[in-house]
Parts: structure tokens; sequence; C-alpha cells
């Protein structure tokens, strides 16, 4: 690893001045992604900014609406009794990412500003329609994420919460790398009132992506047998060592009809 400087920022308006005057600076939340590629000197930033003492860990509802902390961890998000009652999926999503450490380092706000093609926070935003907060401004989930590893972040922004609206039913469903429990395809599946959304993760050539095949079959009739027929185009696909294009293809619709059963 190579030399750097630590900064543990007391709050989000001190995180941004020390990254506007700090030579190559990377935030850091929880770390599971950058201190792995800087231990293999994949990345080598001046400067570290330490969010965790900003105050930004947190779950509540309002309303219809669940609002999570940046910083708040995926062990949290998991074991939250507001997440459990009111998003049972994404309390479900949170405790398969990862192993015990990683969920109890690992942070919401960190995974989603990452944007892993593999992560689940992608797909649940995506599905539900969240609203990333940040210190400057909101961003819609359609227009957060911008491809593999990409997000609609400026150089100078912090997300600071996530805001997801609770629909009337969710389901996620993955089918994980046994190793990592990275996902090889996850489907998370949101209906609220007559409108249905279909988000994929781990598969997309581009990183996570709506389905609008499976959308508008289950706007019609939310039920896993309305999926029958419909494909995925392979060309699509993401192909690596752990799965080529046309598995993933294959794997979309399989888990794509186990999200909507978890759902119903």
């Amino acid at each position: 690893m190579y030399p750097f400087k630590y900064h543990k920022a007391a709050t989000v308006r001190g995180a941004v001045a020390l990254m506007k005057k700090a030579e190559e600076p990377k935030l850091l939340a929880g770390g599971q992604t950058l201190i792995p590629t800087m231990k293999q000197r994949l990345a080598s930033p001046k400067n570290l900014i330490d969010l965790a003492g900003c105050g930004l860990a947190g779950i509540e509802q309002k309303g219809r609406t669940l609002l999570i902390g940046a910083m708040t961890t995926h062990a949290e998000v998991a074991a939250s009794a507001v997440v459990q009652q009111a998003l049972p999926a994404l309390a479900s999503l949170a405790s398969h990412i990862g192993d015990p450490h990683v969920r109890h380092r690992g942070t919401i706000g960190g995974s989603v500003a990452n944007n892993d093609p593999a992560a689940d926070y992608p797909a649940a935003l995506l599905a539900l329609g969240a609203t990333v907060h940040t210190n400057k401004r909101k961003i819609a989930a359609d227009e957060f994420f911008a491809g593999m590893f990409s997000t609609a972040l400026e150089e100078d922004e912090i997300i600071t919460r996530i805001a997801l609206p609770i629909p009337g039913k969710a389901g996620y469903v993955k089918f994980p790398n046994p190793a990592s429990r990275y996902a090889l395809v996850g489907v998370f599946v949101a209906k609220k009132g007559r409108s249905v959304r279909v988000a994929v993760t781990g598969a997309g050539s581009g990183g996570v992506f709506r389905h609008a095949a499976m959308e508008d079959a289950l706007s019609k009739r939310f039920n896993a047998k309305a999926l029958d027929g419909i494909t995925t185009p392979a060309a699509d696909m993401n192909g690596d060592i752990h799965a080529s294009p046309d598995y993933r293809a294959h794997l979309v619709g399989v888990i794509a009809k186990r999200a909507v059963a978890a759902a119903a």
C-alpha cells in the first residue's frame, strides 16, 4: 500500500473543504472496496477523508418513505425493525451482502457511490425509484447510475442519505458468487399501485438496468407466469470467468420469476 495522509472529517462541510484543498483525495466510507484496491496498489490516493464522524448514519420512516443515512452499515439495515416492517425485501437484501465482516463495515452510501456492476443496492434503488440526497442536490435513481462504476456524482459531492419509497410489494433474489457473495444475477421487483419496476444487477454489460419488457408484463398481471416467454438479449449481458453472457441472460428470467414470487 502506498503512503497516504488520513483525515477524519467531523462534518460534511468539513469533508468537502478537505476534498477541495487536499491533493488526490478519496472519501472513505466503509472501505470495503477502496482498502482492498489500495492494498493491491490499484489505487493510490494521497489523502483519505474518513466520513465516519460526520453523523450520516441512521434509519427512519417518514410517511411512505424510508430515509437511510449514507454511513448506515449493511448490518444495521438488515437488523432494523423499521426496515424489516416497512420494506422486508431491503432488509433481506442487506443480510446477504458479503460476509459478517463486510456487513458490519460496508455502508449503503459507499456501495451506491461505487456502483459496482454486481452490487445489490443499485438494483433496489432503481426498482424502488429511490432518490439519492447529496450535500448539493437530490438525484433520482434513474439519473444517478451511469454505467459500470460510474454515477452522476460530481467530484465535490457526497451522498448524505437515500430516500426509498415504500412499495405495496417488493422482492429481491440473487444468484450469488459462492465466494464473494456478489450477484452473478440479482433482480429486484417493486410494485406500487399498478406500476411495476424491475431492476437487474450483476448481469448487464453497462451495470444495473431496468427490464422494460418484464415491467410491462408484470404491470398487466403481477404473477411469475406473466414472465413466460420474455427473454433477455445475451448481447447486452456481461461475461466473465464466472458466467457467460448466455448463462446470465437465462438466469435473469429465472431469478426474476423467483423475485416476483418472493414479492407476492
